[in-house]
């Protein structure tokens, strides 16, 4: 009884048109924000929108355009804040398009990512953004393909033959390289964590080429635990033994954020007996105290152009496959230092 009666009184959008004095194809346009809408009818209709309680049916629009007006985000990992980032500026771009965004977490595992992408055709999403769980093979795309269901890769690529927005890692590697050897470092060592994939293995490879370039020790990698509070009780592999390093890059900001950790706790001071390039340069690295050298790759933009390129595929299902991928940049702040000693009392100037 209660929902007929709430059925008898819904506003409608010929209730929104009569009381605004517009035709109901205009209050139309203003509801899918038309640019061929004046700003003062807009104003006028949207005002009694809001005092009429007008709720858009969305579900009936999906119906009439046979489209959900949802993009799917498939994304690794949750508590890394460059995914934050990421994700803001994907839903920026999707949102101006009057689209929802829906983001699950695979957890970096292909069996999960499979059933979400699954679940994700059950509701009808018009296409998808996925940053690829490690160990993701061709079969996956291919079964994309056979769904009909558009897909932007981000960040990780597993094929050349759909949509790619990413980062030149290789790149990134290298001005961080090549920063820590102009200010005379020859023991550099390359911290690394995480699953292999392809953008682990665009930064393993961009290390040994640009320490290779500058006659320096191209296998000097070492891997580290996941968890900051373990990768701070490992920080001890880059100090003692015959490995011993007088600076590392790191494989993300996170990275960066254990070791300093660490480092502190061994009593060396960052910026005068240690030298650390991170790799992202999100907020912490701001935060960080003494602040953090870190190759910076503008995860929102990337994001931005991921749903830009879906957004283009939706439109135009025949376009070529393409690629976006952006140049990161060296910001150079406290936690790099001149190289002026041979042991671990070494004396460092800020760089």
């Amino acid at each position: 009884m209660l929902s007929e009666g709430r059925k008898k009184n819904r506003v409608t959008l010929l209730d929104v048109a009569r009381h605004a004095s517009v035709s109901r194809a205009t209050a139309s346009l203003v509801i899918r924000k038309s640019p061929l809408v004046s700003t003062e009818t807009r104003a006028k209709v949207e005002a009694v929108m809001q005092e009429l309680g007008y709720v858009y049916n969305m579900g009936a629009a999906r119906l009439r355009a046979d489209r959900s007006l949802t993009i799917g985000v498939v994304i690794p990992n949750l508590v890394n804040p460059f995914f934050t980032e990421l994700l803001a500026g994907i839903d920026r771009v999707i949102d101006a398009a009057g689209m929802v965004v829906i983001l699950v977490n695979s957890g970096d595992l292909v069996a999960r990512q499979e059933t979400l992408l699954t679940r994700m055709r059950e509701h009808g999403v018009d296409g998808i953004i996925l940053c690829p769980a490690a160990e993701t093979e061709m079969s996956l795309v291919e079964k994309m393909v056979e769904w009909d269901l558009p897909l932007v890769q981000v960040l990780r690529r597993v094929t050349d033959d759909c949509d790619y927005a990413g980062v030149d890692y290789a790149f990134g590697m290298r001005q961080a390289v090549d920063h820590l050897a102009e200010l005379g470092h020859r023991d550099i060592a390359f911290a690394l964590h995480g699953p292999v994939h392809s953008a682990y293995q665009e930064r393993v490879d961009g290390f040994r080429d640009a320490m290779q370039a500058r006659g320096l020790d191209p296998e000097n990698v070492i891997r580290v635990p996941h968890q900051i509070a373990a990768i701070a009780e490992a920080a001890g592999l880059f100090t003692e033994g015959s490995r011993r390093s007088s600076a590392v890059v790191c494989f993300n900001d996170v990275v960066a954020l254990g070791l300093s950790a660490g480092l502190y706790d061994l009593g060396i001071s960052i910026g005068r007996d240690f030298s650390l390039v991170g790799f992202d340069d999100v907020a912490d690295a701001e935060a960080m105290r003494p602040r953090l050298t870190s190759v910076a790759t503008f995860p929102e933009a990337i994001g931005e152009g991921a749903a830009k390129l879906l957004l283009d595929r939706l439109a135009q299902p025949d376009l070529a496959p393409r690629k976006l991928v952006k140049a990161p940049q060296l910001h150079i702040r406290q936690s790099s230092a001149i190289w002026r000693g041979s042991s671990l009392g070494r004396q460092q100037e800020s760089g």
